[in-house]
Order: structure tokens, then C-alpha cells, then sequence
């Protein structure tokens, strides 16, 4: 198989952000038809039949979907400056309530004029609520969460669950939580009202609601106690975001979105899709709806399809945390339309490649001498200006540039990979496509494991 999908654009007309591969692309003013809704696309069959295309339409500019969103955890998508994002096809970026609130600060960003302005990005911006980062940096959960997100975590240890929960540095009650900061061991408290207000001042075009997350190891007890929780939050966000859209009218609207818990209970999954679904507040509903939770990784297909059929097919769908061609194609058949997450540039900055026959990693000795691209063919800066050589040289010598080439070729390979998806199903070639990619890439990475 040809991997056209790593080769050239699509078309520039898709999305917002001009596409190409020249190194520094004119960040144009985005096209702008409306600042909140979606307009559903092409049907896809395949699968659970919940699958489409469509067009998320913000304050800043239109989103084709599916689409893949690199994350600027800082404001910032590391080692990478906006033009080099938007030069690799990116419609828009995700950042992060916690570590902003943290560091500046909102009331920063917000003096700013938001997000985008603050970062120099121009088109559509997302915000996680910080509830992830509450459990997994505050509550000192990382290495369960990394593991369940990996498909790694043994869900039936009990006592492993016992001693996370005794070592949590994080409070939750029916108000919020109280945490304390990775950077200074400092205490803090996020509630829904705290994280509308922290969202609002960042500006971004769509942002969601605070839910707590849950691990796989809690009981289904806590996870039934933890969903209600997360359902009386969702009201107080819908009713603090309405507050404060009346109360900033001088600023562009910004999109609420619920967030979907209940673990891997596909009665919790179901019944939380359907009350966010028909939840209004004061005349105010979601404007879209966030998947979320960890992930049984073998379910993940099954579970965001339990979600989609509860949800409206005109709203849209986004999975936190997904990356994995395996989960991009499985997400899609089942009704996503947005992912982020933060491994292409996190795997990027240790020199793991993408490449259509799984991963390697550019260190290693066999590339010392290998004059040739990262991928043959790839249309990304990287591999059409550098070799596997010269990148492998740039991580022995510990130069801050081999970061920023292995980076732009990964989000490419990933943010092009959903373009595909994206352009297949609009062809009516969705399942030779998923079949071609997906087996070449995993026959590469079994070869790549035999040695």
C-alpha cells in the first residue's frame, strides 16, 4: 500500500488553518460561518454505523471532522512554534485549565485577549476542564492512569487501589476537590464554578465541563457515587457558564461541552450520555459532548459507541486522550469525531517515530549512517529537508532540535492519518483504507518486535 495520506494536503479548503509543507505557512484569519453548532457530513455504514463527517463550526474558524487535535499543554504544542502546527495540518489545538491556572494564570491569558492571542495561534482553541490533571498530577495518580491508558493496569488489584487512595494528595467532596500543585506542593480548589471561570478567562473556543475523573480500579460503588457527583457539576457549569457568557458578552462565544463518564459500565456510560444529552439549565444547554474516563483499551470501540447512541447526532463528539491508529479507526466507526492527546510529541521528544509500519526509534545504531528520511515519501518538513541520520546525530548530541524534527513528523503522521479517515469516508473508501493501514502498521510493528 501507498501511504498517500503521509504524502501531500488535502485540500486547503477543509480547515481552517492553511495546510502544506513549507516550513513557515502565512497564518491567514480563518473563515468563520458561525461560532457554535455542527453540520453533519457523509455517513459511515462500517461498524456500530455511527460514524460520519461533519464540520464543527467555532468563533474562530470551521473544524472538519474527524480530525485529530495536537495539544499545547502550556499553550504551547512543545518544541514547536504555531506556524510550524498549522504547517502540518492542524485545525486547531488543545491546552490545559490546570497547569494555565497554575502558570501564568488565567487573569494572564485573559488580559491577553485568550488563548489564541496569548499563544499566537488564529484558529479554533479547546481547554480540558483540569479534572484529569487533578487526579493525575494533585492526587498523584499518573502512574495508574498511564498504565489503564496504555491497556497495562491490572483492574483487579484491590490493594493496589487501596494504597493510591491512601497516598492521594487530592479531597473530593460534593462541592469540588482540594489539590496540591505538582510544581510547589501548594493547596488549591477546583469546583465547577472555579473551572468555568478559569476556561472563560483562557478563551478558548470550546471548552468542558469539570467531572472527576475516575481510575479502573475504583468499585462500581464509587463509580456510581463519582457519576452523580459529576451530573450535579455539569448543572453548575451549565449555570456558571451562562453567568459569565452574559457577563463577557465583549468576548467571542465559547462552547460548552459535557464530559461522559461511568467507566466501563455500559449501563453508568449510557444513562450519563442521555442526562447530559437532556440536561438545560436556565434556557442553557451543551453545545457538544467530551467522552471520557479511562478506558477499557479493548472495549474502547464499544464503550464510545454505548455514548454515541445516547447522544444527538447533530452535536459533536470528542475523546479525550487517543492516539493509537488502532483507537482512531475503532473511535470513528463508533461516533467520535475529535480526538487529542498528548503522545505524538511526548514519544517524539525520546525518538519513537511514526510510520505507516508502526514505530521505531531513531536512535538506534542501524540509523548512524542511514542517509534517508524518516519516512520514505512523507510529505513533513522533516523528511523532506533531513535523514535518519542527521536526526539520530541531533538526540546523541543532545541538541534541542531533534525534538522539534521529531515532533512536526509525528503530529503530521497523526493529524494526517484522521484526514484520511476523514477524506475515505467522504470517498466512500473508508474500510479498504482502515484495512490497508492498519495491517500494514501491524504487521511492521510485529516484525519490529521479533527483532
Amino acid at each position: 500500500m501507498n501511504a498517500h495520506w503521509i504524502e501531500a494536503p488535502l485540500a486547503a479548503t477543509e480547515g481552517t488553518q492553511p495546510t502544506g509543507s513549507s516550513f513557515f505557512p502565512a497564518l491567514e484569519a480563518p473563515t468563520v460561518t458561525s461560532d457554535r453548532g455542527f453540520t453533519l457530513g457523509t455517513r459511515l455504514d462500517t461498524g456500530a454505523g455511527l460514524g460520519r463527517t461533519g464540520v464543527i463550526h467555532t468563533a474562530h474558524g470551521d473544524i472538519a471532522t474527524p480530525a485529530f487535535i495536537p495539544v499545547g499543554t502550556k499553550a504551547n504544542v512543545k518544541a514547536l512554534v504555531p506556524e510550524m502546527v498549522a504547517g502540518l495540518g492542524a485545525q486547531a489545538v488543545l491546552a490545559n485549565a490546570y497547569h494555565l491556572y497554575l502558570q501564568p494564570g488565567s487573569d494572564l491569558v485573559d488580559a491577553a485577549g485568550g488563548l489564541g492571542s496569548f499563544m499566537g495561534w488564529r484558529g479554533p482553541t479547546y481547554t480540558d476542564s483540569g479534572g484529569f490533571q487533578v487526579l493525575s498530577l494533585g492526587a498523584g495518580f499518573k502512574k495508574v492512569l498511564s498504565e489503564e491508558f496504555s491497556g497495562n493496569a491490572d483492574t483487579t488489584n484491590e490493594a493496589l487501589l487501596r494504597q493510591v487512595v491512601k497516598a492521594s494528595r487530592a479531597v473530593v467532596d460534593d462541592d469540588g476537590v482540594i489539590f496540591h500543585s505538582h510544581i510547589d506542593g501548594t493547596a488549591h480548589r477546583f469546583n465547577p464554578e472555579v473551572s468555568m471561570g478559569i476556561q472563560h478567562e483562557l478563551g478558548s473556543d470550546i471548552m468542558f465541563a469539570f467531572d472527576e475523573l475516575t481510575s479502573l480500579l475504583h468499585p462500581r460503588s464509587y463509580q456510581e457515587e463519582s457519576l452523580d457527583r459529576t451530573e450535579a457539576w455539569a448543572v453548575r457549569c451549565l449555570r456558571e457558564h451562562k453567568r459569565l457568557t452574559e457577563e463577557r458578552s465583549h468576548r467571542p462565544y465559547q462552547q460548552l461541552w459535557g464530559v461522559v463518564q461511568g467507566a466501563q459500565y455500559e449501563d453508568l456510560r449510557r444513562r450519563a450520555a442521555r442526562t447530559l444529552a437532556q440536561m438545560e439549565v436556565e434556557g442553557q444547554r451543551f453545545d457538544g459532548f467530551g467522552v471520557g474516563g479511562a478506558l477499557e483499551k479493548e472495549n474502547l470501540g464499544t464503550i464510545v459507541s454505548w455514548v454515541c447512541e445516547e447522544l444527538p447526532e447533530d452535536l459533536p463528539r470528542h475523546l479525550l486522550g487517543i492516539s493509537e491508529p488502532d483507537d482512531f479507526f475503532r473511535a470513528v466507526e463508533a461516533g467520535a469525531d475529535t480526538f487529542d492527546c498528548v503522545n505524538p510529541s511526548r514519544v517524539a521528544r525520546n525518538g519513537s517515530i511514526y510510520t505507516p509500519d508502526g514505530r521505531y526509534n531513531i536512535t538506534n545504531a542501524r540509523f548512524r549512517s542511514d542517509f534517508t528520511p524518516l519516512v520514505e515519501g512523507c510529505g513533513c518538513y522533516t523528511c523532506t529537508h533531513f535523514t535518519r541520520a542527521y536526526v539520530r546525530h541531533l538526540f546523541k548530541a543532545k541538541e534541542i532540535l531533534a525534538s522539534t524534527l521529531a515532533t512536526i513528523h509525528n503530529e503530521w503522521f497523526t493529524v494526517r492519518l484522521v484526514d484520511g479517515i476523514r477524506r475515505s469516508i467522504a470517498e466512500g473508501t473508508y474500510e479498504s483504507f482502515r484495512d490497508e493501514m492498519l495491517g500494514r502498521y501491524r504487521a511492521g510493528a510485529l516484525a519490529a518486535k521479533r527483532g
